[in-house]
C-alpha cells in the first residue's frame, strides 16, 4: 500500500488548519502523512497548529511563496521521504472520512492516471456542489468555468488534489510563476499534454470554504488572478492574444457595468505583471 503525502499550506489560517486536520484523523485510508507548511504566517500560527496537533510536520518556509512555492516545498519533502502519492488539499477543507481512499481507489485503477480530484461541496451548504473535481478552460475566449457535474475535465482544482509521483517526476512540480490561481490549471494542462490522464472520484467528498486566504473580491485577488491568467494562456493558447483580451476586457467590463472602480483599477496592474513575467519555472 502507498504512502500518501497530505500537503496543506498555511498563511495566518490556523483555525482552519487544524479543523482540516481534525477531519484527516478520521480518515479510512491507513497509509498517509500529514505535512503543513507554514508559508511565513504573521499570527501564531505555527505555535497554534504544533499545540493542537504536535505530531503532525510542520516547515515553515521563511517567507510567503505563494501558492505554489509553498506547496513545492512540501511536494518535494513528500518525494525525498517515499510518497507514492501527493495529496494537496487547501487549509479551508474538510475531508469525508472516506475522501482519500476513494481517490486511490480510482488513481490505481490505472497507472496512465497521473492526477484525481475531489468532488467539492461549499462548507455552508454541505449539498451543494461547488466544482466536480475540476472544470473547463476556452483558449479562445480566456474563460473558465468549474464543472458541477461530471463532464469533460480540463484541470482539477488545487483546492483538493492527488497526484501521482511517477506524473510528477516526468513533468515537473508547480510552476512558482504563478503566484496564486491557475498553477493548478496549468499542472493538469501540462499532464495532459505528457499523455497523462486527468480525473475525479465521485465518492471522494471535500467541503470547501473558498478563497479563505485571499478575501474574495479584493483587489489583490484581482491582481493576482489577472497576473496568473495572463501567464496561462501565454504557455497554453495557441493565439494568447485573443483569450488574454477577452477575458481581461471582460474582467474590466463587468466591474465597470457594477461600478466597482477600486476592482476596475486593480484588473490593469494584474494584466501588466503578467505581460512582464516570461520565466516559466516547472521543474523539481
Amino acid at each position: 500500500m502507498k504512502v500518501v503525502y497530505v500537503i496543506i499550506l498555511n498563511w495566518n489560517g490556523w483555525q482552519d488548519t487544524v479543523k482540516c486536520i481534525d477531519s484527516l484523523k478520521s480518515l479510512t485510508y491507513p497509509n498517509y502523512k500529514i505535512v503543513v507548511l507554514d508559508n511565513a504566517s504573521t499570527n501564531d500560527s505555527v505555535v497554534r497548529i504544533r499545540e493542537a496537533h504536535p505530531d503532525i510536520t510542520v516547515i515553515e518556509t521563511g517567507a510567503n511563496l505563494g501558492f505554489a512555492g509553498g506547496n513545492n516545498v512540501g511536494i518535494r519533502y513528500a518525494l525525498e521521504h517515499g510518497a507514492g502519492y501527493i495529496w494537496l488539499l487547501n487549509n479551508d477543507t474538510i475531508a469525508s472520512p472516506g475522501a482519500l481512499a476513494a481517490m486511490i481507489e480510482v488513481a490505481e485503477s490505472d497507472p496512465k492516471i497521473g492526477a484525481v480530484g475531489s468532488v467539492l461541496y461549499y462548507m455552508n451548504q454541505p449539498e451543494k456542489v461547488q466544482a466536480w473535481g475540476g472544470g473547463q478552460v476556452n483558449l479562445l475566449t480566456g474563460r473558465s468555468r468549474h464543472l458541477l457535474a461530471p463532464g469533460d475535465l480540463h484541470y482539477i482544482t488545487g483546492a483538493s488534489m492527488l497526484l501521482r509521483r511517477e506524473a510528477l517526476e516526468q513533468v515537473g512540480l508547480l510552476d512558482e510563476g504563478f503566484f496564486m490561481y491557475w498553477e493548478d490549471t496549468d499542472l493538469s494542462f501540462r499532464l495532459r499534454q505528457k499523455g497523462w490522464m486527468i480525473t475525479v472520484a465521485p465518492n471522494s467528498r471535500v467541503l470547501h470554504k473558498e478563497s479563505a486566504s485571499a478575501k474574495k473580491g479584493s483587489s489583490q485577488q484581482d491582481i493576482w488572478y489577472n497576473a496568473s491568467a495572463v501567464r496561462f494562456f501565454r504557455r497554453h493558447a495557441m493565439f494568447p492574444f485573443l483569450p488574454i483580451t477577452l477575458g481581461v476586457g471582460g474582467r474590466i467590463l463587468k466591474r465597470l457595468l457594477l461600478g466597482d472602480w477600486r476592482r476596475v483599477r486593480s484588473v490593469w496592474p494584474g494584466y501588466k505583471r503578467g505581460m512582464e513575467a516570461t520565466r516559466f519555472t516547472t521543474r523539481g
